[in-house]
């Protein structure tokens, strides 16, 4: 049904039915008829006949019967007696009517009701009387014929009777095909009326849900496609519903999936007709400017744009390129956008729509405000960096020139800043820099500039003061106000800290004409008074960049002295100075170059500690002096003990432990031959953490030793919790100790601390006989310096190693 109606044509299908049905069943019951009265009159006569025939063969056996009885002689018969005998035979016989008894040769006798012209010698069938003959038989021999006329009524009767019968029961097999047919015509009709319904359900279940998805597809609901399950007008009507589905679904999905990517966009989208006039908007638009799509529709875009910063947008032509305007809110607030502007055609209508995509840039023109600051000022002093200094220093020279005055440059860097660092942390650092600018802006003139230019490094500008004697009496006493300045104490953390500075000097235009030779000559004064040990300043002179250069080209040739396999060992022997013998040696590194000789450790170790060359060179002085130690093995018995230099950064390696047991399995050396030497710099940069390595290495067997002892800041209580067992005392004091008495006590202090603490005590620097007898005097334990020769090649400690044990030594009278 559709809608809860039955269609037109199902009555119409219901209507053809029944009357198909009706002529079909009134064809069946004419034939039917027509067959019955047939079989029923066959039936009819053929039961006559044999009725007829049963009659006949039973009168035939009573006339049988009857003739058997007669009594009589051939030829004597009594014609009165034979009638008697007829008579009492047709009282036994109901069904006779009359007897005749026909003798030979002419005697008849005759008894009841026999027609007189019935003589017959075969069966005669008279309307309503049956004659029939029998003959008559003595001895063998027919003497007679016995003629009987029988009463067919109860015959007929009963004929009349079957045929009614037959008639009733006709009438009753037709009054049951009746019922047949109703019932017959009933079953068809109900199952065509059931397969009419089932076509009629499966059109109307297949029309509704035609209509059902129909109505879906109204609401933008696609659903699944319909099944097409038979290929009719409704199945190929499904097939162009569901192509039709499928193309508006991807229309549809296109124009949801736009809409939900304008939606979600940050970017303000706002869709105008080509004159100008807004059709539609996003959320972030709505978002930006506070209007509702329904305000802002038919509204020219202009009336958007505050016209006192920018024209007009919707007159200015689509570029593609990204515009700067400024957005005016529903609340009369004013945001710089950044827009861009496309056209898009219409297929069928002709016309056009812009589009505008625009972006609140409040935030990135304040980040760019942020970064041209950030790109001129350092973010944590506050002052010029270097790119804005040098560019400030770049005007001051024009207009130093076009004044035709001087100018002074000051270069200025924190001595041990890196300590402050290390000890206190990165915050305390900054806040040092941030008091040192705050200190040298309190120190300076007013005009002058500061900038910070990396790290710890401050250059200052002075205008006026030049190289003349007044210039550089202003530049001396401005000079030593800074550092004076800069010395005083501050508190970081709670904990007073002392700070000094060191300062380069340069002039324009006297010793540079330009901004990078300026800095640069200023920054070799500068590194000038760091050598000189810090906290002072230093006028540039032009030998300091020669040192500059050479120093540099020195860090340059150190990188590759590996390849070319310049790295020397040479061995300071180190006397006992009780026996006299060579008890051990200190390795030192040197350092070949075919074009100026031999490089002292002092010139290139601070440069290979600033490159980090300094672990492959300790790793490398390791294994030459195991491997040299290995050979001399072969041909001393006991060489010695032999001190290696260690290094802060070697010790900070992860795997120090480990490369120092790999190098001395690799040569087979003992780690009770080898001895270790750390500065008291290196114990205290980070004592808990060198006890633990400290402990490890004397784990292994190796000697430890404190090299440069007294130039340092360890306390005796953190010395006793080193595994130490020699303490090396700086040549510094060694040097004096003969003629300084402060030098004498220092030195005769650590003797005996060290022989207390039982640990053993070299004397560094040894130069001549005074300073020896003096150190034997004291009770040092070894000696070893220039007194006893230069540093020797591996094979000149051998053949010293070996001159003592053949007691050829030179230098045993020193001890006589």
């Amino acid at each position: 049904m559709i809608g809860g109606r039955i269609p037109k044509f199902f009555w119409h299908t219901m209507v053809i039915g029944i009357i198909g049905a009706g002529v079909v069943l009134a064809l069946f019951y004419g034939q039917y008829i027509w067959l019955t009265k047939q079989m029923a009159s066959a039936s009819n006569g053929e039961h006559g006949m044999l009725l007829e025939q049963s009659f006949e063969r039973r009168a035939l056996a009573d006339l049988h019967a009857i003739a058997n009885q007669l009594r009589f002689e051939p030829g004597a018969a009594d014609a009165a007696v034979l009638s008697q005998a007829l008579d009492r035979a047709m009282g036994e016989y109901p069904e006779l009517t009359g007897l005749r008894l026909s003798l030979n040769p002419d005697t008849t006798v005759s008894g009841g009701n026999y027609p007189r012209a019935g003589d017959a010698t075969a069966a005669t069938r008279l309307d309503e009387q049956l004659l029939l003959s029998y003959p008559v038989v003595r001895d063998e021999t027919e003497v007679g014929r016995l003629s009987g006329s029988f009463d067919l009524k109860p015959l007929h009767a009963e004929l009349v009777s079957f045929k009614r019968e037959l008639e009733a029961i006709g009438n009753e097999e037709r009054r049951g095909s009746y019922m047949w047919i109703i019932g017959g015509t009933i079953t068809v009709l109900l199952l065509s009326g059931s397969v009419i319904w089932q076509a009629l359900r499966d059109h109307t279940r297949r029309i509704n849900e035609l209509k059902s998805a129909a109505e879906r597809l109204r609401d933008s609901d696609f659903g699944e496609p319909l099944p097409v399950k038979h290929d009719d007008e409704l199945g190929a009507l499904a097939r162009v519903f569901n192509d039709m589905r499928d193309k508006l679904r991807v229309t549809t999905h296109s124009r949801d999936y736009v809409d939900s990517i304008l939606s979600g966009m940050n970017e303000a989208i706002i869709v105008t007709s080509d004159d100008g006039h807004v059709e539609r908007i996003n959320a972030a638009t709505t978002h930006l400017l506070g209007y509702d799509e329904q305000e802002l529709k038919g509204m020219s875009i202009d009336c958007l744009v505050n016209a006192s910063q920018t024209r007009s947008i919707a007159d200015h032509p689509p570029s593609g390129l990204p515009t700067e305007a400024m957005f005016e809110t529903k609340y009369g607030e004013s945001i710089p956008v950044s827009y861009t502007c496309s056209i898009v055609e219409s297929d069928h209508s002709g016309r056009s729509n812009r589009i505008y995509a625009a972006q609140n840039i409040t935030e990135r023109r304040r980040a760019e405000k942020r970064i041209r600051y950030l790109a001129r000022i350092d973010p944590l002093t506050r002052i010029p960096n270097r790119m804005q200094f040098q560019h400030l220093l770049q005007r001051a020279i024009a207009r130093a020139r076009r004044a035709g005055k001087p100018l002074a440059l000051f270069y200025v860097d924190i001595d041990h800043f890196k300590e402050i660092n290390d000890t206190f942390g990165h915050l305390a650092g900054d806040a040092t820099l941030e008091t040192v600018a705050e200190r040298l802006t309190a120190a300076l003139p007013e005009d002058s500039v500061i900038g910070r230019l990396a790290g710890d490094e401050f250059a200052v500008i002075v205008d006026g003061l030049g190289p003349d004697e007044d210039g550089q009496k202003g530049t001396r006493e401005l000079a030593h106000g800074i550092i004076e300045r800069l010395a005083d104490p501050f508190f970081v953390q709670g904990h007073e800290v002392f700070m000094t500075a060191s300062m380069g000097i340069a002039y324009y235009p006297k010793d540079a004409p330009n901004v990078i030779d300026l800095i640069r000559n200023a920054d070799a004064a500068l590194y000038s008074s760091k050598k000189a040990g810090g906290n002072m300043f230093t006028f540039y002179a032009p030998s300091m960049n020669e040192a500059s250069v050479e120093r540099l080209m020195t860090k340059s040739k150190l990188k590759r002295a590996f390849e070319r396999d310049e790295l020397l060992v040479h061995y300071q022997p180190k006397y006992n100075l009780e026996t006299g013998n060579v008890d051990g040696a200190e390795a030192l590194v040197r350092w070949e170059l075919p074009e100026r000789g031999l490089i002292l450790p002092s010139d290139f170790i601070p440069i290979a500690e600033e490159t980090s060359l300094i672990i492959e060179i300790g790793e490398w002085v390791l294994d030459k002096v195991c491997e040299d130690f290995r050979l001399w093995q072969h041909s001393v018995g006991s060489p010695g003990r032999v001190s290696v230099n260690l290094s802060l950064k070697q010790l900070r390696q992860a795997n120090f432990i480990k490369r120092i047991g790999s190098i001395l399995r690799g040569h087979e050396v003992s780690p009770t031959s080898l001895e270790l030497e750390i500065t008291e710099t290196t114990l205290m940069e980070n004592p808990e953490r060198t006890i633990s390595l400290l402990d490890q290495l004397y784990g292994l067997g190796l000697h430890l030793a404190i090299d440069d002892f007294g130039t340092g800041y360890s306390s005796l209580s953190a010395l006793q919790q080193f595994p130490i067992s020699t303490l090396k005392i700086d040549r510094s004091f060694v040097r004096d100790v003969v003629t300084n008495a402060d030098d004498a006590t220092i030195v005769d202090t650590i003797i005996q601390m060290g022989h207390n603490l039982h640990m053993d005590v070299v004397a560094e620097g040894v130069e001549n006989e005074a300073q020896l007898a003096a150190l034997q005097k004291m009770g040092c334990t070894y000696a070893q310096g220039l007194l006893f020769g230069d540093p020797m090649s591996g094979d000149n400690y051998l053949e010293l190693l070996l001159a003592q044990a053949e007691g050829t030594d030179s230098y045993r009278a020193l001890f006589a």
